[in-house]
C-alpha cells in the first residue's frame, strides 16, 4: 500500500495550531496558501489535548483542524499523537514510565518517555489510536496516519526483563541453544533458568556505558529486542486503526541512519517509508543522500516521504547554523532526486516557547510573508507544482548495491576488539561518498536483499555474515559482478561468535585471501599505501594513506592490487597486500584490508565501477551530484545538483528538457549549473540492455 496519487509531491510540513489562537490559524491558511503548500502533519503530540483523563476524550480542537484543512483544500497526514505520555497517565499508572540504563526509574517529562513492554501503555496507545481511525477514517481531508513520532529509546525495567525472557526462548529456543549462542562458559555465566537472565545494563554486563560490554551476544540480543519491543507498540496502534481504516497508508517517521533501530526489521510493516533529515553540522551532501537511499531501500525501492527537515536551522545542538539561501532548495530536490514523493517540513509555524521555540519554520513567531526563508519555501513550491506528477512512482535503475547491516554495526562497535575507533557509519559512508561521487546510482539495501539486478555489490565492514550471505555473493562475482569487502568483515556469526574458520570467514572463497593477523593503531598513526601493480589494467602507482586498523594479508589465489608502503610509517609489515583482487568465475572479489583514506578508496571504487562502465558522465565534477529515476512510463528523468558556492560548466550527456525552466537541451551542448543549482532532464526511454561503456 502506497499514499494514493495526488498529481504532485506533497509539499508542507509538522503543524501545531493547538499552540495558537484561532485568528493566527486564519493567518496560516494564507500563507499556507501562497506557499502553495498542500499537506499537513497534525497531532504529533496532542494525547493530552485528546485525551485530557482516562475516560474523558475531546477532539473538538482536532475536529476544527481537519475540517479547515479540507475547507482549503489541503490534505492531512494525521498522526495518533501516543510519542509522549499525557501527565496523567504518568502519574496514576508510573509504571508506563521508562527505567534507564543506570536503572533509574523515571518520573514524568521529555518525550519518548514510555516503557515498551507496559501493557498500560499499549492498550492506552491504542485505544487512542482506535478512536481516532473510528471519527475520521472517512474524513476529506485524511491522506495517511502518523503512528507515534522518532521511535527510539530503551527501557531496563522488571517488564522489559521479563518480555526479554520471552523473547529469548522464541528467538532461542532452548537454554541449551541460548548459552551455546552466547559464549557463557566464559566467565562462569551458564544459565540454567530463563529467570536468570537479566537485561544487560550498567548494573549487570556493561561498564563505560552501552559501547562496553562483557559479553556481546546478550547486549546484541536487547538490541534486537528492543527494535522488536517498539515495533510492537507501532503494530498495536496499527492495528487498531486498521479496525475502521482499511485503505488508508500507515507510516511513522525514521531517522535514516539511526543506531539503536534495525529498520530492516520495521520495513515490512510500513505502507511507505518516511523519514527526518537532520545530517550532522558539517556533513557532506552525500550524507543526507546516503540516508534518503537507505530509507528508499526500506521498501525494496519505492519512493518515501521526507517527513522532515528544517527550513532554516535546527534548535537541538550546541551550535545550530543557518541554512545558506539556496541551500533548503537545493537539500529538497536531493531528496527528490533519491527517491522522496513527499518534501515536508518542521516546522510550518515556530512553536512560542519550550525547547524548539527557536527551531527553524516556514513561519516565524511573527507571521511574515517578506522574510527569505518564506520566500525560498513559497519559491520552491511553485517549482515543485510546475513539476506536477513527473517523479510520482519513480524508480531509481541502479546497478550498484551497497549493504547496510545494522547487526554488522552493532557488534563491530561493542567489539572489545581491533579497534573502538571504527565507526560503521564513516566506513560505510566513505566507500558509499566514493561510488556516489563516480556518478554511479546506489541502492542501499538489507543483506537479505535479492542481488540478481546489481553488476556492483559493496560490502564495507560487513563485521557480521548470516546465513546464504556468503553464497549470493560469490554468485554475483560468478556471473561477471564485482563484490568489493573491507577489514573487520567475515569476522562472526549471527550470534557475535567469531568464525572457526580463517578470516574473513564465509568470505574467505570469494576474496582468495587469509588473515591470520591484524594491527590496530592510534588515529595519529598512517602507514602510505601503494595502489597500483596487478593486472594489464591498472594505472600508474599512486601512494595514500591508511589509519586505524592493518590487516597482514596472506593471498590465497588473490592478486595484489595494493601493498603497504615502505616509506615514512612503514611497520613490519610493509610490502604486503593491502587492497587485492581475486578471478571469481567471471568476475572478481576485492578486498581492502586497512582504512583508506578518501583518495585511496575513490581510486579503489572507481576502478571497480570501471570494469562495469559505471563512471558517469560528471565524475569529474565533485561539487555536482547526479541521480536518475525512471518514471512508470518509462521516461528518464535526470537529476543535476551543483552543491558549490560556484558555477558548474559541464556538457550535457542527455538530449533532453528541463522540466524546471522548459529549456531544450541537445547531448553534446554546454551546460551551466547555478551555485547551488538543480537541473531536472526529461530524456526519452533508455534501453537498459543497450551495450555498456568500459573504462580504464
Amino acid at each position: 500500500m502506497t499514499p494514493p496519487p495526488t498529481g504532485r509531491i506533497r509539499y508542507g510540513g509538522d503543524y501545531n495550531p493547538e499552540q495558537w489562537p484561532e485568528p493566527v490559524r486564519d493567518e496560516d491558511h494564507r500563507l499556507f496558501t501562497l506557499a502553495r503548500i498542500d499537506t499537513l502533519t497534525v497531532g504529533v503530540f496532542s494525547w493530552s489535548l485528546t485525551q485530557p483523563a482516562e475516560d474523558v476524550y475531546d477532539f473538538t480542537v482536532l475536529d476544527g483542524i481537519l475540517e479547515r484543512a479540507a475547507a482549503e483544500g489541503r490534505r492531512v497526514c494525521l498522526a495518533t499523537g501516543t510519542a509522549a505520555l499525557p501527565p496523567w497517565l504518568a502519574r496514576a499508572r508510573p509504571e508506563v514510565n521508562r527505567t534507564d540504563f543506570e536503572g533509574r526509574r523515571h518520573r514524568y517529562g521529555q518525550r519518548h518517555n514510555f516503557c515498551p513492554s507496559s501493557p498500560v501503555y499499549r492498550a492506552a496507545a491504542g485505544a487512542l489510536a482506535g478512536r481516532l481511525a473510528e471519527r475520521y477514517a472517512a474524513h476529506p481531508a485524511l491522506l495517511a496516519w502518523h503512528i507515534g513520532n522518532e521511535y527510539g529509546g530503551a527501557c531496563y525495567c522488571e517488564r522489559c526483563a521479563a518480555a526479554f525472557r520471552v523473547w529469548l526462548r522464541t528467538a532461542h529456543g532452548t537454554l541449551d541453544a541460548l548459552n551455546d549462542a552466547w559464549c557463557t562458559t566464559f566467565w562462569s555465566h551458564r544459565y540454567t533458568d530463563w529467570d536468570e537472565i537479566e537485561p544487560p545494563s550498567a548494573l549487570t554486563e556493561h561498564w563505560r556505558g552501552p559501547d562496553h560490554t562483557a559479553f556481546q551476544g546478550i547486549t546484541l540480543d536487547y538490541l534486537r529486542f528492543t527494535t522488536d519491543a517498539l515495533l510492537e507498540c507501532f503494530l498495536t496502534e496499527k492495528a487498531a486503526i486498521r479496525e475502521h481504516s482499511a485503505g488508508t497508508p500507515v507510516t511513522t517517521n525514521l531517522m535514516g541512519m539511526y543506531r539503536p533501530l534495525d529498520y530492516h526489521r520495521w520495513a515490512p510493516h510500513l505502507d511507505f517509508a518516511s523519514w527526518d533529515s537532520y545530517p550532522p553540522l558539517d556533513a557532506p551532501p552525500t550524507w543526507a543522500a546516503l540516508g534518503h537511499d537507505l530509507m528508499r531501500g526500506l521498501k525494496d525501492g519505492a519512493p518515501f516521504w521526507l517527513m522532515e527537515q528544517t527550513p532554516s536551522t535546527t534548535a537541538c545542538r550546541d551550535v545550530n547554523p543557518l541554512r545558506r539561501p539556496g541551500e533548503l532548495r537545493l537539500a529538497s530536490w536531493q531528496a527528490v532526486a533519491h527517491g522522496a514523493d513527499a518534501v515536508l517540513y518542521f516546522q510550518l509555524r515556530a512553536s512560542r516557547g519550550a525547547c524548539e521555540k527557536y527551531h527553524g519554520a516556514v513561519i516565524g513567531h511573527v507571521g511574515r510573508d517578506d522574510t527569505r526563508v518564506f520566500g525560498e519555501v513559497s519559491a520552491l513550491g511553485k517549482e515543485l507544482e510546475l513539476l506536477g506528477d513527473s517523479t510520482l512512482g519513480a524508480r531509481t535503475p541502479a546497478r550498484v548495491a551497497l549493504l547496510f547491516d545494522w547487526d554488522s554495526w552493532w557488534a563491530l562497535e561493542i567489539s572489545d576488539g581491533p579497534s573502538r575507533l571504527v565507526r560503521y557509519q564513516e566506513q560505510v559512508h566513505g566507500y558509499y561518498r566514493a561510488a556516489r561521487e563516480a556518478g554511479a546510482d546506489v541502492d542501499v539495501v538489507p543483506v537479505t536483499a535479492a542481488l540478481d539486478a546489481y553488476d556492483v555489490v559493496l560490502a564495507p565492514t560487513l563485521h557480521m555474515v548470516k546465513g546464504d550471505l556468503a553464497a549470493r555473493l560469490e554468485a554475483v562475482a560468478a556471473r561477471g559482478g564485482t563484490v568489493l569487502a573491507t577489514f573487520l568483515s567475515g569476522r562472526v556469526d549471527t550470534h557475535d561468535r567469531a568464525f572457526l574458520t580463517d578470516v574473513p570467514g564465509p568470505l574467505a572463497p570469494l576474496m582468495g585471501i587469509r588473515i591470520d593477523e591484524w594491527d590496530a593503531r592510534p588515529a595519529d598513526t598512517a602507514h602510505p599505501v601503494e595502489l597500483g601493480g596487478g593486472g594489464a589494467d591498472t594505472a600508474d602507482t599512486e601512494t595514500v594513506g591508511a589509519r586505524l586498523v592493518f590487516e597482514i594479508v596472506l593471498p590465497r589465489g588473490a592478486e595484489p592490487v595494493g601493498s603497504y608502503g615502505t616509506g615514512d610509517g612503514a611497520d613490519f609489515y610493509a610490502g604486503t597486500p593491502a587492497v587485492t583482487r581475486h578471478r571469481f568465475g567471471a568476475g572478481e572479489g576485492w578486498y581492502v584490508a586497512t582504512a583508506l583514506d578518501r583518495p585511496g578508496v575513490d581510486r579503489v571504487v572507481r576502478r571497480v565501477l570501471g570494469r562495469h562502465g559505471l563512471i558517469g558522465p560528471y565524475a569529474g565534477h565533485p561539487a555536482v551530484e547526479s541521480a536518475t529515476r525512471v518514471a512508470p512510463d518509462g521516461t528518464h528523468l535526470h537529476f543535476l545538483l551543483n552543491h558549490a558556492s560556484e558555477p558548474a560548466l559541464l556538457t550535457a550527456h542527455v538530449t533532453a528538457t528541463d522540466l524546471l525552466t522548459g529549456k531544450h537541451i541537445e547531448r553534446g551542448e554546454p551546460l551551466t549549473l547555478d551555485p547551488r543549482g538543480v537541473a531536472v532532464l526529461r530524456a526519452g526511454s533508455v534501453d537498459r540492455a543497450a551495450p555498456r561503456v568500459r573504462h580504464p
